[in-house]
């Protein structure tokens, strides 16, 4: 019966991401399952393959539906993904996803209320309004709370089980509007046991053993980055199953949630989208610069162009002044899950031609190279490609990147340049060189940090966002198309 419920499920979220399937491939599906179980998901990715997809789009909408779908339910007890962090001592990566535990933005109108919903989650000790000093490393004691020990064991897949769980006894698959996320959010955070390990905190908290603080901390830290992962969670259940068909709805939730959320089925849509958002951040700002018929009259140009007329006036001639359009720097990250973001920040950059024509932009992993020629000789779709398929390999390194780019600009940037940098600052513990960034800052107009992570996942393990944050003028969480639209305005509209 679960199995049929699975698959069933499955076919529910196929059938929302536009591929057709009948009853009889259905029956067909169940047949496949019977035969060859969920033990190797490679094996039953290929079974169901051969039966319910039919086109080469259907193809690929199935293989981005069904890695999706059974991110949480591999039977073998492996991660999906990788668990290099899950060791970590600090136990901050344990809980985390593929991605640092960043989640989108809450979704706007979840700010009504928001006093009436910031004392109940003070009563139910989820802010805690004096914080303690970090005791560090050290002793802990043990978890008592079924959630608590979950969160110190350090195992993202036995984590990963319990969320995908609660999601099926709190019928995750039933929401249909973005704005429920937050609720179903709290009902599986609820539903894994929330209620106990916040009171196990706050008795910890108050505690006169240090081992016993220390692992109130540890629980603390975790719980919040848990909150991230069931908020992304709650996130991806929404796009498999959520009733969204119509365009309209899909393209206002798909510019609010997570890029690294959108699956590869909905990469044509962002494009028209930012094609769109790009238009229209370029017609409102091209219309800015020519409204110049208003201000002060240019009295001898107007005379001088009237003299055919026999001293009548006809034409009106107002002085103008001349506006630089600004030098951008793009400097992106495009190592594993960052590049979805770096993707579409330059396709907006590009995009936006019209009134910010002189883009440069760079491309890193570990050492840096400049691809503006790239986009200039090609399709902004081809360019792309070929940036991420060339340049996404290797450890990042954000201090060699910041090196080398001095070497290739430092000479170009002066006080009309604005850097953009794209990416999350983690550097795997290597040199952060900071002082590159710093004399950067110094000789430029405006340098703007775009972190894709979570502020909660900022300075946590190897991220040295601490150090690069002193050195930018302006540094924004840009995890979503919203974002990204919020800060390419705020540029054409300080530079106009």
């Amino acid at each position: 019966m679960g199995m049929d419920r699975t698959i069933s499920n499955f076919i529910r979220a196929l059938r929302n991401a536009e591929v057709r399937v009948s009853t009889a491939e259905t029956l067909d599906a169940m047949s496949a399952v019977e035969l060859v179980g969920y033990k190797d998901k490679a094996h039953l990715k290929r079974s169901l393959s051969m039966v319910l997809p039919k086109t080469a789009d259907e193809k690929n909408t199935f293989d981005a539906c069904f890695d999706q779908f059974f991110r949480f339910q591999d039977v073998r007890g492996e991660s999906t993904s990788n668990s290099e962090n899950s060791g970590d001592e600090d136990g901050e990566e344990s809980s985390e996803g593929g991605e640092g535990g960043g989640a989108g933005g809450d979704p706007q109108n979840q700010n009504r209320g928001k006093k009436k919903s910031k004392s109940k989650a003070k009563q139910n000790n989820l802010y805690e309004e004096e914080e303690e000093a970090d005791l560090g490393p050290g002793e802990v004691t043990d978890a008592h709370s079924q959630l608590g020990k979950l969160l110190m064991a350090n195992s993202r897949v036995e984590l990963a089980q319990s969320m995908a769980e609660a999601g099926e006894a709190i019928n995750v698959r039933e929401i249909q509007i973005f704005t429920q996320k937050g609720l179903y959010a709290r009902r599986i955070m609820d539903h894994m046991g929330l209620p106990d390990l916040n009171r196990e905190i706050s008795d910890l908290r108050t505690d006169s053993r240090v081992p016993a603080r220390r692992l109130g901390q540890q629980l603390k830290q975790r719980r919040d980055f848990l909150r991230e992962q069931v908020r992304d969670y709650v996130e991806q259940q929404f796009l498999l199953n959520a009733d969204v068909s119509g365009k309209r709805l899909r393209e206002e939730l798909l510019r609010s949630v997570k890029l690294s959320n959108v699956e590869h089925r909905n990469f044509r849509l962002i494009q028209e989208m930012v094609y769109k958002m790009a238009k229209k951040l370029s017609t409102l700002h091209s219309r800015r610069r020519k409204v110049f018929k208003r201000g002060q009259l240019n009295v001898p140009k107007t005379l001088r162009n009237n003299m055919s007329y026999d001293g009548a006036i006809f034409d009106l001639y107002w002085k103008s002044v001349r506006i630089d359009r600004p030098k951008v720097f793009a400097i992106c990250d495009v190592s594993g899950s960052v590049a979805n973001y770096a993707r579409f920040m330059l396709m907006f950059l590009y995009s936006m031609d019209e009134v910010m024509p002189k883009v440069r932009s760079f491309a890193f992993s570990s050492d840096l190279a400049e691809v503006t020629d790239l986009f200039n000789r090609n399709k902004i779709e081809d360019a792309i490609a070929k940036t991420l398929h060339d340049y996404s390999g290797g450890s990042t390194d954000y201090g060699q990147a910041l090196l080398d780019f001095k070497k290739m600009c430092l000479d170009d940037v002066d006080n009309r340049t604005t850097i953009i940098i794209l990416g999350d600052a983690r550097n795997n513990h290597g040199e952060a060189h900071a002082e590159v960034l710093k004399e950067l800052y110094d000789r430029s107009k405006r340098v703007i940090w775009l972190n894709p992570e979570a502020k909660l996942a900022w300075n946590t393990g190897d991220s040295e966002m601490r150090k690069y944050g002193a050195y930018s003028h302006q540094v924004e969480e840009c995890n979503s198309l919203m974002h990204l639209e919020r800060v390419v305005s705020n540029l054409l509209r300080q530079t106009s």
